[in-house]
């Protein structure tokens, strides 16, 4: 193995193998990095690895811990994992947020969180002469929590960019998202903490059944392995792989594609019908949803994208459909997207 030496615990070496990739990407410009520590296995595995792969890259790297507030003693929890932190030589943080409501409890603590990670990221971005740079926040996701990303889409039947699950960067408004571990299982972060005697902290909400991710995790994932063998999550993370190589190749494509077919119009933008007529269905629902997304924010089901490929496909003289922020027309030879008023 390219990390091992003699003595090094398989498991660490892998963590370290993962995290030295992951680093080398951003090393160039010397910007300082965020690690997102709760103080759980995963977040501290990546921590002791970047504590250890940081220095020969010469950056340096900030843990953040997020207190959300949400049970008791969190505060504790939170101050305990920044002083295992500094333990391995690491800067530490930790900052108090408050979770609103919006979205159900998982997903605001999940805004929070991230907000408060982009917000730490961004003022470490700051070089001396006051000039903003990129700066990275590090996610200690792995292979079992994109596993659990793909299943949940896959049962929301939420389409081919929820399958994708999590890419292993991507832009948090500003700030790289960097997920090096989604390589690793989470029985491997574990052991690695185990081989280097870090004691992770278990958060109780982790095995709270009421929340679905927890379920999928104690309940759903488990019964799969038993009844169809083990190697479940890993094709289900090969498959959010394939789907992400396919969703770069369909917006390559829509990006060659949507210049030609797509003009202003009047509080709008319209999409030429003989073009969309004439691409595969898949890319011309793609460019329907793209064309919403980009010009409007707002994003389509499956349902009300079908009703407007039936403006190209199946056109009877049929209205105008009420869209969210928009309503689309069809217009001689071509789909109008106008705002709502």
């Amino acid at each position: 193995m390219e990390d091992r030496r003699p003595g090094l615990d398989p498991a660490v070496a892998a963590v370290r193998l993962a995290v030295r990739r992951a680093l080398a990407a951003h090393a160039a410009d010397g910007t300082p990095v965020v690690v997102a520590l709760s103080g759980g296995a995963d977040s501290l595995a990546l921590a002791s690895a970047v504590a250890f792969e940081a220095p020969k890259l010469g950056l340096r790297a900030v843990t953040v811990t997020v207190d959300h507030g949400l049970q008791a003693g969190s505060a504790d929890a939170a101050s305990a994992a920044a002083a295992k932190a500094r333990a391995l030589g690491l800067e530490a943080k930790v900052v108090r947020v408050e979770v609103g409501a919006q979205g159900g409890p998982e997903a605001a603590a999940r805004e929070a969180r991230y907000a408060a990670l982009r917000a730490a990221a961004r003022t470490l971005g700051v070089d001396r002469e006051g000039e903003a740079s990129a700066p990275a926040v590090l996610t200690a996701h792995t292979l079992d929590d994109q596993a659990e990303t793909v299943l949940l889409g896959l049962a929301r039947g939420s389409g081919a960019a929820s399958l994708q699950g999590m890419a292993s960067e991507s832009d948090l408004d500003g700030v790289v998202l960097v997920r090096p571990l989604l390589g690793v299982r989470r029985s491997t972060t574990r052991a690695a903490c185990a081989a280097e005697g870090l004691e992770p902290w278990d958060d109780p909400h982790n095995r709270d059944p009421r929340f679905t991710r927890v379920r999928v995790r104690e309940r759903v994932l488990p019964v799969l392995e038993s009844e169809l063998g083990p190697g479940v999550a890993e094709a289900l993370a090969r498959t959010a792989e394939q789907l992400r190589e396919d969703a770069d190749a369909f917006a390559e494509m829509i990006d060659e594609t949507i210049e030609d077919i797509v003009e202003h119009a009047e509080a709008g933008i319209s999409v030429s019908v003989p073009a969309l007529a004439a691409n595969p269905a898949a890319l011309r629902l793609r460019i329907i949803r793209h064309v919403v997304a980009a010009e409007f924010g707002q994003s389509l089901t499956r349902t009300q994208t079908l009703e407007v490929a039936r403006l190209v496909t199946d056109w009877a003289g049929q209205g105008p459909i009420d869209l969210p922020g928009c309503r689309a027309a069809r217009a001689g030879a071509r789909i109008v997207f106008t705002a709502q008023t």
